[in-house]
């Protein structure tokens, strides 16, 4: 496969031929090609080749293609070079010969760390989305909707005694490989016995005396090591710089303390350990984090897609953001909203769920993008308005313009000052007189404390109206109507994990877990493309023998 020097290539006439005659009613790849036409050029990607000492043999474009074509089947890099070899649609899609030989299978690996090393992965969708704008396929200003789900890493699950003994053995691996003569030489028989295999729970200790001893030998065993490759001498080797390395003192500095008789082992209820947001799971993909949500636990990063979700068009993905498993959604509403509008794909709606929406989120969204955010937000969770019948803040009126709240018994606040909360979000803090509380006939429905005064605290005023607001729509029919278009992107994520296996990712590292996301949704966006090109009807949720006899007996 040579590089094409123009931006478009046409098909061979001898592969068109014989790739109408074997798909007489298309195929997905041939209705892209013939609807869409090329869909990544050499142009696009030429940046990943400048610079490089000679010219790369394989077009980028086609490269390009081939990684979503790729991950549209779930095929590993082996495979898809077997199809580009031996597949007419394929052939087809990429403009080949049929002779064409073809390529190694290596070169997909390398093309993708190019991508990730010079940050191109968006541009996979980014061009994609460019030709359904185009096709007007994606309506302006319209409405999307966004879900997360969690992402499984590709590593094991270790427990903190496993976790510390594999990522010693990972080091002494690397530093075997470049200086084993100088390794050899401060090391005693006993570490051959301890680190020559995989750490597995099964065969550790299991009295807990047992596991702690053990824990503290592989800690000083780890120490020393780091000690000899800091202050030792290495003349031919900075083996300071290897990744493990600097993995092993990352850890052993999240694992281990000193005190006045030298190095320990954490104790959570003691010296304590990190937060989970930069806890290190695994020596070998230090960026997976491990996260609850309900009753699921899992180790590596979460998703987040984006889709349109207007009734004339195809629900085609806008967005894709890959985070650490603990990054809380509600950080990435902002992102998503900065990134659509770089691309000129801004909603007029956008349907989220809870944890993506705040008082916060709700004035930005409108003030900076016009957007309408549309999602239901926490309940006031006070116990004045968990009883119904106490006085919690919508009790209150507030005069933003005086700087003055007046409670439901008409009494007027005594103090209003600028405060911020624990996040550092600035807020309003209300105090009213002690003396006027102490005397009020219905203080029990006010305030829980025998002596203190009534506090309350408030978002600046845009928020805190929005708050109010939206609170009050989300108990109407209207707003629980309109707000069931959100539920379609669920399908989606279903939909993901079922075809495309999005759960789970290939590699190791956020950046190339980030591009199997992105090639999955432009897999997800040709799927979706080749349906409504044939008139292909989406699919609806199934409901079971069982429940069908409520519908049918109504």
């Amino acid at each position: 496969m040579t590089l094409h020097p123009l931006p478009e290539w046409e098909i061979p006439e001898q592969t068109a031929t014989i790739a109408r005659a074997s798909f007489p009613k298309g195929n997905m790849y041939m209705k892209m090609y013939e609807e869409l036409g090329v869909l990544y050029t050499d142009t696009e990607f030429a940046e990943l080749y400048l610079g490089k000492c000679g010219q790369s043999a394989m077009s980028p474009g086609k490269l390009a293609l081939i990684t979503v074509m790729q991950f549209a089947e779930g095929l590993s890099d082996r495979q898809a070079a077997d199809a580009v070899r031996s597949r007419i649609d394929w052939k087809y899609a990429l403009g080949l010969e049929l002779t064409d030989p073809g390529f190694d299978c290596s070169v997909l690996s390398e093309f993708r760390s190019r991508l990730c090393e010079y940050e191109l992965t968006n541009k996979l969708l980014d061009v994609m989305l460019l030709r359904f704008q185009e096709k007007k396929l994606i309506k302006h200003r319209g409405k999307q909707r966004t879900d997360s789900t969690q992402v499984i890493a590709a590593i094991r699950q270790l427990n903190r005694l496993e976790l510390v003994g594999e990522t010693l053995r990972a080091a002494l691996n690397s530093i075997a490989s470049v200086a084993p003569s100088w390794l050899r030489a401060i090391i005693s028989e006993d570490w051959f016995e301890r680190y020559s295999w995989r750490f597995d729970n099964y065969r550790l200790p299991k009295n807990k005396n047992d596991r702690e001893e053990l824990a503290l030998k592989i800690g000083f065993d780890g120490h020393y090591l780091l000690q000899h490759i800091w202050f030792g001498s290495l003349d031919r080797w900075n083996l300071s710089e290897l990744d493990s390395v600097q993995t092993l003192r990352k850890i052993w500095m999240q694992q281990y303390t000193f005190d006045q008789d030298g190095l320990i082992w954490r104790k959570p209820e003691q010296t304590g350990l990190p937060p989970n947001s930069i806890c290190i799971e695994s020596p070998y993909d230090i960026e997976a984090r491990n996260s609850s949500k309900r009753e699921i636990n899992w180790t590596g990063y979460k998703v987040h897609l984006s889709e349109t979700c207007d009734e004339s068009t195809p629900n085609i993905i806008t967005h894709v953001e890959t985070t650490a498993a603990t990054t809380p959604d509600g950080e990435i509403t902002s992102m998503i909203h900065h990134k659509l509008a770089i691309k000129n794909l801004l909603p007029q709606e956008h349907y989220v769920d809870a944890a993506y929406v705040d008082a916060y989120q709700l004035v930005e969204s409108h003030q900076v993008h016009q957007i309408s955010l549309i999602g239901p937000v926490a309940i006031d969770t006070s116990w004045q308005a968990k009883l119904k019948t106490g006085f919690d803040v919508s009790a209150f009126v507030i005069d933003w313009d005086e700087k003055v709240a007046i409670c439901p018994q008409g009494n007027s606040s005594r103090l209003w000052r600028k405060a911020r909360d624990c996040n550092y979000n600035p807020l309003i803090e209300i105090i009213f007189d002690r003396k006027t509380c102490a005397v009020c006939p219905l203080r029990n429905l006010c305030t829980s404390s025998a002596t203190a005064a009534r506090k309350i605290k408030l978002r600046p005023r845009e928020q805190f109206e929005a708050l109010q607001q939206r609170r009050h729509q989300q108990q109407t029919p209207e707003f629980e109507q309109n707000y069931a278009r959100r539920a379609g992107v669920e399908g989606t994520i279903s939909q993901g994990v079922g075809r495309f296996d999005l759960r789970r990712t290939r590699y190791f590292g956020l950046a190339k877990t980030h591009l199997q996301h992105i090639a999955t949704a432009c897999a997800i966006n040709l799927s979706r493309f080749f349906a409504w090109s044939n008139h292909i009807p989406q699919a609806r949720t199934r409901t079971s023998s069982f429940a069908s006899l409520l519908v049918n007996c109504a």
